[in-house]
């Protein structure tokens, strides 16, 4: 049984919320007690991930120009990131667990993804 229900629509309903989430949340949560980078990486990874929104080819993307599949490869880096930037920088506390939770959920949403089934305009024609 497979349990990855995670659709590009999905998916693209879920990025802008996302974004926005990851620009409030240090203001919300008051980030960067242990390190000023804990603070900092939210609120520029936020505003990437909404411009990778933006120009991503799915549902609500605007201009439509980078591939779904180099989208869901940034996601996985980020999430990577995520989940060792505590590590790395020395987040403790809030710091710490904002980034493992939002790594983790990142991760999840990433292997949850359902191939699509691509099929090419000749053999759609057949």
């Amino acid at each position: 049984m497979d349990l990855r229900f995670v659709t590009r629509t999905i998916h693209a309903y879920l990025d802008y919320p996302v974004a926005l989430s990851l620009m409030a949340a240090p203001f919300l949560l008051q980030l960067g007690s242990s390190n000023p980078l804990a603070f900092w990486l939210a609120l520029v990874t936020g505003g990437a991930a909404f411009l990778l929104t933006l120009f991503t080819d799915h549902q609500l993307g605007v201009f439509r120009v980078l591939p779904y599949s180099f989208h869901l490869a940034v996601d996985l880096a980020v999430g990577i990131a995520f989940v060792l930037a505590p590590s790395l920088f020395g987040f403790t506390g809030i710091d710490a667990w904002y980034y493992w939770i939002n790594g983790a959920a990142v991760l999840l949403v990433v292997s949850l993804h359902k191939p699509e089934i691509e099929t090419s305009v000749s053999a759609a024609h057949t």
